[in-house]
């Protein structure tokens, strides 16, 4: 089993790298052809900044068009987000400081996790429009996700695995080697759930993630009067014809 899932992690590890390699350099190079900033947009590439990190702090084009679908998701983010940051423990022999401080805070972090994620799946089957728009993976990805969660929450409270052990097996897969340890239910589904998510990840509408710094609605100086917006293909196209 130890085997196993060393194989599986360091498999999912080169798919996701390499997955979101590819996925940023296509979003990277696709032409934006048109100056498409949603208004009132900034004029200057500071409030670009200020306006994009709004969006990714905050979500706050989603506070401005629904209030409660805001909350489950921006419960949803920050949590994962502390979650994550939790976990950084199993791959350090010595943790950072603040990776220390925030273990209280990253372990209730489960609970509204979860608690954002079952909100998120109630607005796919509460709201007629989502509803008709959602696609089994929608479903699929919350439902992996809400799993991962729970399962996180029965190790941490009721079958409680070999922390030590864990951290182990993690830090000498980091060095390629394999460290058997034992396995419990709770264990094989949280891992296997976690190495499916990493797999998915790259070809999955969870792009949205990384994508959400290539968008031109957001990313865009609001400033087509003071200066032509001339996509780079358009522009080498523009010199190959006069040279």
């Amino acid at each position: 089993m130890s085997t196993f899932f060393a194989l599986l992690f360091w498999f999912a590890t080169v798919v996701i790298v390499l997955g979101l390699a590819f996925k940023i350099r296509q979003y990277w190079v696709t032409p934006a052809p048109l100056k498409i900033p949603t208004t009132p947009a900034p004029t200057t590439q500071a409030g670009v900044v200020y306006r994009m990190a709004k969006e990714v702090i905050v979500f706050e084009s989603l506070f401005k068009s629904n209030k409660w679908i805001w909350v489950f998701g921006w419960m949803f983010h920050v949590s994962l987000a502390l979650v994550l940051a939790r976990h950084i423990r199993y791959f350090q022999e010595q943790p950072w400081f603040w990776v220390n401080i925030i273990q209280p805070f990253g372990k209730y972090a489960a609970f509204t996790m979860v608690i954002g994620l079952l909100g998120l799946l109630a607005r796919r089957f509460v709201v007629a429009r989502v509803r008709y728009i959602s696609a089994p993976s929608d479903y699929l990805m919350l439902i992996m996700l809400i799993f991962i969660g729970i399962s996180g929450l029965v190790m941490q409270l009721v079958v409680r695995p070999d922390i030590i052990a864990i951290k182990e097996f993690f830090l000498s897969w980091m060095g390629l080697s394999i460290v058997d340890i034992s396995f419990n239910t709770p264990l094989i589904i949280h891992l296997s759930l976690v190495a499916l998510l990493m797999i998915i990840f790259p070809f999955s509408k969870l792009l949205h993630a990384p994508g959400v710094f290539f968008s031109p609605t957001r990313n865009q100086i609001d400033n087509p009067r003071e200066k032509r917006h001339i996509s780079d293909w358009a522009a080498k196209l523009e010199t190959n014809n006069k040279g």
